[in-house]
């Protein structure tokens, strides 16, 4: 129900998903009355069905009231089927901060990891290149940067088929004396690891340079995203004007219009709309607010390889191999006992359920 467009683009961005997806199911979470009427036959499909939630989360709504007094929102409805492992991902367009907020409320972390941090893809020259954080986590420490890192190659390594992604830390400079405290450290960790790590990158590098994972803060990576869709969409801007100024330009235009096409599909965001909160004991994924129907149908596409790919019990495989093993002398990491979500293991079954 969230989003800038609610239902009206997450009903028809699920019933192309199911066209092309043979083997998932989902489950449409809010209010039925608003939902039937946009399905209209495809309310009987065999692989959808609808669960009622009485509640919405505004975009502009505190996280904190979300999640005192939106106890059945279609938000924290869907992550409580993902707790109950009567769905193995849950799928948002809503308030960022809200879902973030109740996903570690209802999910809970990972053992030994501190934070959840999300991580998206942007494209690159090399093909695309995954950044995290992205907003989760303002301030961190350098162990936290260190385990933003093991999780984001974990993550690629399952999902883009790579045995040794290439890790960079993200900062104003490659001179290992250039950046804050927290990155220097997480610098020295990093080098230590059995990570394969390049090194700083700055932030040309994230389109431009070699490396398949960059790790920041989620103050800097927000900035960094954010700054880069504005130029996309300046140079997307100027180009319509220019191209329109007279009548030899929009024959110019005519003639490019291939190149221009192939290029927009090339670089298209909306091919690359999906963020994924990792670190949690369950699969969450964040759609951009105001995504269309191929973006939103982009982000279920994402959960379904995640689960296929088993993530939250490869990071936790993972995260451990980094912080029990006593190869890194990390104080500050807290070992937790808390047991893996209970349901996550049916994520190898045939049919696969989304939220």
């Amino acid at each position: 129900m969230g989003g800038d467009h609610g239902p009206d683009i997450v009903v028809p961005a699920a019933v192309e998903f199911l066209d092309k997806a043979k083997d998932t199911l989902l489950i449409l979470v809010g209010r039925e009355e608003r939902l039937r009427p946009l399905l209209g036959d495809k309310a009987r499909h065999p692989r959808l069905s609808l669960h009622s939630a009485s509640q919405e989360v505004g975009m502009d709504e505190p996280p904190s009231k979300a999640l005192r007094s939106k106890k059945d929102s279609s938000m924290r409805v869907a992550l409580d089927l993902v707790k109950q492992g009567r769905a193995h991902a849950c799928v948002s367009a809503g308030n960022t901060g809200a879902l973030m907020a109740t996903a570690r409320f209802v999910l809970k972390t990972l053992p030994h990891v501190d934070r959840p941090a999300i991580m998206t893809a942007v494209p690159a020259v090399n093909g695309r290149t995954h950044m995290l954080d992205l907003g989760a986590n303002v301030d961190c420490t350098a162990e936290q940067l260190y385990q933003f890192a093991v999780m984001g190659s974990e993550l690629v390594r399952a999902v883009d088929g790579l045995q040794a992604p290439r890790v960079g830390l993200l900062n104003i400079g490659e001179e290992e004396i250039k950046g804050n405290e927290q990155v220097r450290q997480a610098h020295e960790l990093l080098s230590r690891s059995s990570l394969n790590f390049v090194g700083y990158v700055e932030g040309d590098d994230i389109y431009l340079g070699d490396v398949d994972v960059v790790v920041c803060d989620g103050f800097v990576g927000n900035i960094a995203l954010k700054t880069s869709e504005g130029v996309a969409r300046l140079l997307a801007h100027r180009l319509k004007a220019h191209f329109n100024q007279n009548l030899l330009t929009r024959l110019s235009g005519l003639m490019a219009l291939p190149v221009l096409r192939a290029f927009r599909k090339e670089v298209d965001p909306r091919r690359y709309n999906g963020a994924s909160l990792l670190g949690l004991r369950g699969i969450v994924v964040k759609s951009h607010g105001g995504a269309d129907v191929l973006a939103f149908e982009n982000a279920i596409h994402i959960a379904r390889k995640e689960i296929q790919s088993n993530i939250p019990e490869r990071i936790e495989h993972e995260v451990a191999a980094h912080f029990v093993v006593p190869h890194l002398n990390l104080s500050s990491v807290v070992a937790e006992s808390a047991d893996p979500l209970s349901g996550t293991a049916a994520a190898g079954q045939q049919q696969r359920a989304i939220a």
